[in-house]
């Protein structure tokens, strides 16, 4: 396992602090799930747009006009 110096404002440390008794955990605990969230959503953001540039407009609209076209359900006319 690695270390890791950080130096934060007292205002985010207070926090954090804060957070993590509210949570039960140790700082350590929060603030390694924190970062392991971050980079799961910024690796998930780089999948899905790495799928993206690989869709086909035309198989997308394909798919889309098998779709009946009908009024939508009442609460979703939005």
């Amino acid at each position: 396992m690695g270390a890791l110096s950080l130096r934060l404002p007292e205002s985010i440390h207070r926090h954090i602090r804060e957070i993590a008794k509210m949570e039960g955990v140790s700082i350590n605990q929060l603030i390694s799930s924190a970062v392991a969230e971050k980079i799961s959503a910024i690796m998930t953001e780089d999948y899905l747009k790495s799928r993206a540039e690989r869709a086909d407009m035309s198989d997308m609209m394909a798919i889309l006009n098998k779709v009946a076209d009908r009024k939508p359900l009442e609460g979703d006319e939005l």
